[in-house]
């Protein structure tokens, strides 16, 4: 598979509108869940689209979630409805019975079956829907639709998002068309966060399955805010088959290129982030420990704060490193780099030094850790911490 590390910086969506590709249809608006902003997100798809997913491994899961689990299940879908600033999490029985009903009225806008939609919920846990005011738009929507921007989609999901987060490559005659949302409580067992990427590649749900998963390790996997794990996120990816079959290797290029830019954009818009924080952990025993010291650090407050301060304090990514336990981490076989300045074992100068506080400083700061082991590699996306995390999430509700 083609290296993640090397794919494109992400754009923000929004130097060019995009369109989702063929065998999709969108209908977005405000059904007066919380305030006048849409918070509804329609997505309407042909019959036999094809589809997989991963969902939150939260104990917390609302009702959303499992509902969607069992109908993904299928492999095949007809409509993805995302609704913001309600999580519809904690919500007991009538939570349950809301998100059945949501499904069912849904399925009734796009003429298919109550199984054949996956539902999506995002925004503040412990809340009711607000069932008459969804009844009521939910009623007098008919499918097809019109529209077709990403761009408006993104939109729709946002919550504390600063921006749209849209991202697109093309396999062949085949085009993939993603767009997230999630800027808090993203450390994902499995992408906890929204993201919906469609293609109108034609391939099965089995394989659709086995490349998905694969491409989701290397990238929403591998992103972290801040260690919190979302109660109600998924990542769902649906194929129209409108283009026709695809080489698998050319799909699972484009595909990972377009998650991983969606992932450096939901890292790069963390709560309150200034920074992009890219850790690469290089000469590990294998992925597994990679990816575990890889995440110790970009997830350490100490590490954040101190990009955040432009700060070259490489002694707290040594402590995240050391704090891992591995038996066969051995502190003279490691080396530390801040960009492309090694700054441990060999010290970096005072000029050096005073060149690092302007390259932390940078929109984008990468931090390499080779351990001196094996050829075990892996990369870890977050960003710095800031008083504006602090902000945000204190006044949530308020």
């Amino acid at each position: 598979m083609t290296s993640l590390q090397n794919l494109p910086a992400p754009s923000n969506g929004n130097e060019q509108m995009t369109d989702f590709p063929q065998g999709f249809t969108l209908h977005v608006g405000n059904m007066g869940v919380k305030d006048a902003t849409n918070d509804l997100m329609l997505l309407n798809c042909v019959p036999e689209t094809t589809t997989t997913g991963v969902f939150t491994q939260s104990r917390f899961a609302g009702p959303n979630i499992e509902i969607s689990k069992d109908n993904i299940a299928n492999g095949t879908a007809r409509a993805v409805a995302v609704v913001s600033k309600n999580a519809n999490v904690a919500t007991g029985e009538t939570g349950y019975a809301n998100a059945k009903e949501l499904t069912e009225l849904v399925a009734a806008a796009v003429n298919a079956n109550p199984n054949e939609i996956i539902i999506g919920s995002t925004g503040v846990i412990g809340v009711q829907y607000p069932m008459d005011k969804i009844r009521t738009h939910l009623t007098q929507l008919n499918a097809p639709f019109s529209e077709r921007s990403a761009e408006l989609a993104a939109t729709a999901i946002m919550t504390t998002d600063t921006h749209a987060k849209v991202a697109s490559a093309s396999a062949g005659p085949a085009t993939i068309v993603g767009i997230a949302k999630g800027v808090g409580m993203i450390e994902p067992d499995m992408a906890t966060m929204i993201a919906i990427i469609t293609t109108d590649a034609e391939i099965s749900s089995a394989r659709l399955d086995t490349i998905f998963r694969r491409v989701v390790g290397h990238t929403f996997n591998a992103l972290s805010v801040d260690t919190d794990t979302s109660t109600s996120d998924m990542a769902v990816v649906l194929a129209s088959g409108q283009a026709g079959p695809v080489d698998e290797k050319q799909f699972e290029t484009a595909l990972s290129e377009v998650c991983l830019n969606l992932t450096r954009q939901l890292a790069a818009d963390g709560e309150g982030a200034e920074t992009l924080i890219v850790v690469d952990v290089t000469s590990a025993r294998d992925e597994g420990q990679a990816r575990r010291v890889a995440k110790a650090i970009v997830n350490s407050p100490l590490v954040k704060t101190a990009i955040h301060g432009r700060d070259p304090n490489w002694g707290r990514v040594a402590m995240a490193i050391g704090k891992c336990g591995d038996a066969d981490i051995n502190q003279q076989d490691v080396s530390i780099y801040f960009g492309d300045q090694e700054v441990y074992p060999t010290p970096a100068s005072p000029q050096k030094l005073t060149e690092l506080e302007t390259y932390l400083a940078s929109e984008e700061v990468r931090i390499t850790a080779d351990l001196g082991i094996g050829d075990g590699t892996f990369t870890a996306y977050g960003c710095d911490l800031t008083d504006g995390y602090v902000r945000i999430n204190a006044d949530y509700t308020t």
